[in-house]
Formats: structure tokens, sequence, C-alpha cells
């Protein structure tokens, strides 16, 4: 699921504001630009911030700020506080383990369905070309790259399981895995490892080998957890 298909999803009922250049409404584009804003550490764990300065920072009024807040709280990216304004929430390394727990059985589940059916002549592409990104990425030695294009397998991972429901109950995780994998992209050794997980998990999608699926994915994840909060925890992050 694309950011915007996703904030169409959950803020369709949220605001008359008038449409942006884009097509989405000003809730919808407060909702997609906070989201990105919190995952990419831009605004810091723990951080507070009025709802005056978050629609300064945007360039828009309180209103969709304040209908967007309501999303992203119910998604556990922020606490709203009466008077005392918005809280990015942070995460434990236990909050971590328990979000991973969750997110890798869902991924596998989504594994097992995209194995289970013809996959699309463009949903194949655009996994290939995630593939291909993260391959270049790592050539270039850009890590911030590389970590774009890593969610963006996982999101077209969960998107050809078919279930839209599944879709947007694993965005609300990936944005809280999205935030420790940013931190921690420097730190990590490089993720050869995981393009060829990435490539293998594909190639058993493809092959209709839905066991092998699943198995694929749940090493991979449960690799990734061990990697991510044995690094917060080496480096003093006690929260994210």
């Amino acid at each position: 699921m694309t950011p915007a298909t996703s904030i169409q999803s959950e803020a369709a009922a949220g605001s008359d504001a008038a449409p942006g250049p884009k097509g989405l409404s000003q809730t919808q584009r407060a909702v997609r630009d906070l989201r990105e804003m919190i995952v990419n550490n831009h605004l810091p764990p723990g951080s507070n911030y009025l709802e005056t300065e978050l629609a300064e920072m945007l360039g828009m009024s309180r209103t969709p700020v304040r209908e967007a807040v309501i999303v992203l709280e119910s998604q556990g990216l922020v606490e709203s506080r009466p008077r005392r304004g918005v809280r990015v929430l942070p995460l434990s390394a236990r909050d971590m383990e328990e979000i991973y727990e969750v997110l890798t059985e869902l991924e596998a589940h989504a594994a097992e369905r995209a194995a289970s059916a013809p996959i699309k002549a463009a949903d194949r592409e655009a996994v290939e070309t995630a593939l291909r990104d993260m391959d270049l990425a790592l050539a270039g030695d850009d890590r911030e790259a590389w970590a774009e294009a890593d969610k963006r397998f996982h999101d077209l991972l969960v998107q050809l399981a078919g279930n839209g429901r599944l879709s947007a109950i694993v965005d609300s995780f990936n944005d809280q895995v999205h935030r420790a994998r940013m931190l921690t992209v420097r730190l990590r050794p490089s993720p050869t490892k995981s393009n060829q997980d990435h490539r293998d998990l594909f190639n058993a999608i493809l092959a209709g080998d839905a066991a092998k699926a699943r198995a694929l994915h749940v090493r991979h994840r449960t690799e990734a957890k061990n990697l991510i909060i044995g690094l917060l925890e080496s480096h003093g992050f006690h929260q994210v």
C-alpha cells in the first residue's frame, strides 16, 4: 500500500478542507507529512509540540492537524494531551520486541497468501524494482536509500496478499519499525544478506512454495529484530 492509499483509507472521513494539488485533503496531507516526519525521526521520540507549532511546520491551519493527530494516535505514533499538546511516543526495546513479534506473524501470513496465487506482471515488476533499488543503494553505500527500498519491498509483500485490512494493520507497525531502522541504518553491517533474503523470499513466492516463503520470512524478520534491538541497546538507545 502506498502512503497516499493508506492515508486515504485512514483519514477519508476526516476533513472538509479543500483537496491539495495531489488530490489529498488537508487532513490527509497532514497525516502523510507528520507520519513521514515521525518515522524518519525529524520529530524525535519523546518530543512535544503544540498544534499551532505543527500547523506552522506544515503551512496549514490547526483543524486538519488536529484531525491528523487523531489518526496518528490510533496508530500508536503520538499521544494527544489536553492543554499540553502532542507528544511523539517513544518505543522501548520491549516495545520493539512486541512489534516485531506481531509484524513477523502478519507478514509471514502475507507471504503464504502471496505464494498461493499468481503474481500479476505489474506487481512482479514493482517488487523486482525494489530489489534492484536495494542493490543499487548498497553499491553506492546509500543506506538511507536502501532503507526506503527495503520498506517498499515489505509494503509490496503485504500488498501481494490481497487483503486490505491486513495491509492497514501492517502499515502502522511498519511505520514504528522504520523509526528504529533509520536510527540504526548506519550502525549495522552492510545489509547484503538482507537483500539476498528478500530475493530468496520472492523466488519462493514466484514458485508457489507457501511453506518456504513463510519460513524464510520468519527467519529474516527474527534476524532483523535481533540485530536492530542489539544495536539500540549497545549504543545506549533505550527508547526510539
